[in-house]
């Protein structure tokens, strides 16, 4: 059992006491790594193939598994023609996007083993492999799996920027020879190497695995082979995967193993057998629709801060989720929010470690809200054994239940016991009272002939000419003539704004780039959007997936995302795996060379580097939109060079992250994060009906120098937060009080937030403001409630904020600080982190104000 301090330490190191996107080289963490495989053994160790694997129920195949019939297998994606091009590769007219594994000698036909023509198809062309290279955008690429069944008898190695996708119409099989050699993982996103992982797992992003059945049932059950092994960071996702895993009496069968990282996104998959079907440890993570069969415990989740479940299905385990990792006297899960899901045949549903004196006092929050049971004797066990919520075994739901610390409004209030549930607006739920949800499409269902290309409309996407017309007449004639967009990937450079009508349906490749220029998007005082989808009084639907709008150099008006839709209820708008990255990549002129850090300057705004100044905002939700869906969505301005082999820091402003003013409301954000503004990561401002989690910010590494506002100038318009002082006194200790808000809530109803992590690592580029025990003095206050009504935050999770929660004067008497007082004026606080402990993060099980 691993004790407190060392656990601390442990994830201080990894996760939080440097920069989450910072390449990770201080003694603790290179400790760390070194001792990843041994503190996780019994997760990690395979002994390699069996010495009598003939003898093995499945021997080796020797007959090819017959082919399925062609028409029924048809996919777009495989026969579209590919004209995708990196734009800022060394060879751009020669490098390869897109690869079909069997172009590069994989054969499918279960017999043959695939590994060395699998692994030559993701790393041939210079790429970015693990252990020889930190990151970079110039070698993307699609590897493609046609319907076959792949046999490998070693680790396909996952490099960096790659897509893995198989054909969804005939899933492919990767499936492991009985005498499999082993590496982590039947597909390895992050090897380890000498050193520990080949990747640092917070600065993994921009890659995806969808569309497969990972075999493992011909390796020994006795042996703990992996499907996949995912250190994983932000925009990231594995969709649409079955795992088939021994299920057998003593199976060491995994599905999917991860041990570090800031994660991240799932959703749509299947799990059958195995000793857990998933062991899951990161920062934070949102998990949708995941199906467990069989296992032994199907969720083992060995640490977290923050990690939201909905419509999860356990049928037949013996432990559904158990989340007790490190015991009551080292709980090492931060906090789960459980929702929207059923349980059945398994004797423990959830197992924990909290309860009467556990530690840390507020580790092992937990909420579930509308949780099915059958055939679950025990719902909740707590620590020691004990049961903290009896089952039955017949049927029943868990409406809401809770342990934690709660302020509603009081506060903080030690409880574990039921709760009540969250009153869902009706324009928020699908039938049957869950909240909405839809999987990105694949138009799986499409023919090739249903879609035309950007590139035959005469977009280049090369990063230098000027794609603006072209890629409007594309996107105009595909509304017009019914068809879906595929963007080749590329960089799409645009001088003006690009809409997108409704009826659009738009996809690109490895996440095309559409790469704003030029002074139409340089005025402060006239902001522009780079991307309008629909415009004010518009109605209608988009879908919108595998994209990345960005900016180029100055960018003082630039307005990445403006959505304008009124989207009706019945079929809302979407967003699946589309980003915004602003600086730190090949193509910005936003880099090491154009913005260095100047943490040894008093910038002001006389000697600010106004040639960084990138974006006005990021993501606007305008009055006049409703029905919007955003899936994996991650809004980043750049804290790093990612083209820079020791990933060094670079300074960069963007003004406003993601601003809803919709009148109308209704939006579902599942799976976002919004980092490094200058003002406020999220907004709400006169909204109301909005779904969120998991929700991640950072706060801006350099503030406070510059503090907030500065370089934008204050738009009341907009409903701006103002910084009237620069600092707060809390005793002797002076904190930054004009960073960047983590969540700012102004005149609005019903925002429902199921899990949050609100960080600030740094002060002016230092993280001992964060460092464990060191008072939580990087930012004063991280998330403001103003005026509002019917909001509801499931585990509020903050690094380096002193006060967890600002609230306005309209909610009544609360508890400010550790001293109940009455009625409050705007700018109190609420929730003091030295309440709420819970190892490196500070913890919040539920915060609710009135109906």
């Amino acid at each position: 059992m691993r004790s407190f301090m060392f656990l601390t330490l442990l994830l201080a190191a990894i996760c939080g006491t440097t920069a989450q996107h910072v390449h990770l080289d201080i003694p603790e963490v290179e400790g760390y790594v070194q001792s990843m495989l041994g503190e996780f053994n019994h997760y990690t160790r395979y002994p390699g193939p069996s010495p009598t694997y003939w003898k093995h129920p499945s021997p080796r195949p020797t007959k090819p598994a017959p082919s399925p019939p062609a028409n029924s297998c048809a996919y777009w994606l495989e026969n579209i023609k590919h004209q995708g091009i990196a734009a800022f590769n060394p060879s751009p007219s020669t490098y390869q996007v897109f690869r079909n594994v069997k172009d590069f000698g994989a054969k499918g036909d279960g017999v043959t083993d695939d590994t060395a023509a699998i692994n030559n198809a993701i790393s041939s062309g210079g790429r970015c492999g693990p252990g020889t290279c930190s990151s970079t955008t110039v070698t993307p690429a699609v590897v493609y799996f046609p319907a076959g069944m792949y046999m490998i008898n070693a680790s396909i190695i996952d490099y960096y920027y790659t897509q893995l996708i198989g054909n969804p119409n005939c899933l492919p099989t990767i499936r492991a020879f009985p005498t499999f050699s082993g590496g982590l993982g039947l597909i390895d996103g992050d090897q380890y190497g000498a050193n520990g992982l080949g990747f640092g797992a917070t600065n993994v992003f921009w890659r995806q695995i969808r569309n497969f059945i990972i075999d493992m049932t011909l390796v020994p059950s006795t042996s703990s082979v992996t499907g996949i092994h995912w250190p994983t960071a932000q925009a990231t996702s594995i969709q649409n995967v079955i795992f088939q895993m021994s299920s057998n009496n003593g199976t060491q069968h995994q599905g999917i193993f991860i041990e570090s990282g800031s994660g991240g996104f799932m959703n749509d998959l299947v799990f059958y057998g195995g000793l857990n079907g998933a062991v899951f440890g990161n920062q934070q993570f949102t998990m949708r629709n995941l199906t467990f069969y069989n296992a032994v415990t199907a969720i083992d989740q060995i640490w977290d801060w923050g990690w939201t479940y909905k419509s999860i299905t356990i049928n037949n385990c013996s432990v559904g989720l158990d989340m007790s990792s490190g015991g009551p006297t080292a709980q090492s899960v931060g906090s789960v929010t459980f929702i929207d899901s059923s349980i059945s045949n398994t004797p423990v549903g959830i197992k924990t470690a909290h309860g009467p004196g556990s530690q840390p006092p507020t580790a092992g929050s937990l909420i579930v809200e509308n949780v099915a049971l059958n055939n679950v004797p025990i719902a909740i066990e707590g620590a020691n054994g004990a049961t903290a919520l009896a089952g039955t075994t017949g049927q029943t739901t868990i409406a809401g239940w809770g342990e934690g610390h709660s302020y509603t409004l009081n506060g903080p209030n030690n409880f574990e016991g039921p709760i009540t549930p969250v009153s869902r607006p009706g324009s928020l739920v699908q039938a049957g009272g869950k909240y909405y949800e839809r999987s990105k499409p694949q138009y799986q269902q499409y023919p090739v002939s249903s879609f035309v290309s950007a590139r035959n409309f005469g977009a280049t996407g090369n990063g230098h000419t000027d794609d603006t017309v072209a890629l409007q007449a594309a996107i105009s004639a595909a509304k017009a003539h019914n068809k879906i967009l595929f963007v080749d990937h590329g960089d799409y450079l645009v001088s003006r704004t690009i809409y997108i009508p409704s009826g659009s349906r738009i996809v690109g490749e490895s996440y095309s780039v559409i790469l704003s220029t030029g002074n139409f998007f340089n005025n402060i005082n006239k902001p522009q959007p780079i991307v309008q989808i629909g415009k004010s009084g518009e109605s209608g639907t988009i879908e919108l997936s595998d994209m990345i709008v960005s900016t180029q150099g100055q960018q003082r008006g630039a307005v990445l995302f403006e959505f304008n839709l009124n989207s009706p209820l019945s079929s809302p708008s979407g967003l699946w795996d589309v980003h915004s990255r602003v600086g730190g990549f090949a193509g910005s002129n936003l880099q090491l060379a154009q913005c260095p850090t100047t943490p040894t300057v008093n910038v002001t705004a006389a000697n600010l580097n106004q040639n960084c100044i990138a974006a006005f905002m990021t993501m606007h939700l305008t009055k006049s939109s409703s029905g919007l869906y955003l899936e994996n969505i991650w809004l980043w301005v750049a804290d790093h060079d990612v083209e820079d082999p020791a990933l060094t820091q670079i300074t960069v402003y963007a003004g406003r992250g993601l601003l809803d003013e919709s009148q109308s409301g209704t939006f579902w954000l599942v799976g976002t994060a919004v980092e490094h503004h200058v003002l406020y990561e999220y907004q709400f401002a006169y909204t109301r009906n909005v779904f969120a989690g998991q929700i991640q910010t950072e706060t801006a590494y350099y503030q406070p120098n510059p503090s907030a506002p500065l370089p934008f100038p204050y738009v009341a318009s907009l409903n701006d937060p103002q910084f009237p002082s620069l600092t707060a006194i809390d005793g002797t200790v002076s904190i930054p009080d004009a960073d960047g808000w983590g969540l700012r809530i102004v005149h609005s109803n019903n925002i429902l937030i199921y899990g949050a992590g609100l960080y600030s690592f740094f002060n002016n580029y230092s993280t001992t403001c964060s460092n464990h025990g060191n008072g939580e003095v990087c930012q004063y206050r991280n998330f403001e409630v103003i005026s509002s009504n019917a909001i509801n935050v499931y585990n509020l999770n903050t690094v380096g904020t002193h006060y967890m929660i600002e609230v306005s004067s309209t909610l009544g008497k609360l508890m400010v600080g550790r001293v109940l007082t009455g009625l409050q004026v705007d700018g109190q606080n609420v929730a003091y982190y030295g309440d709420n402990v819970d190892g490196f993060v500070d913890t919040i099980a539920l915060f609710r104000t009135s109906s």
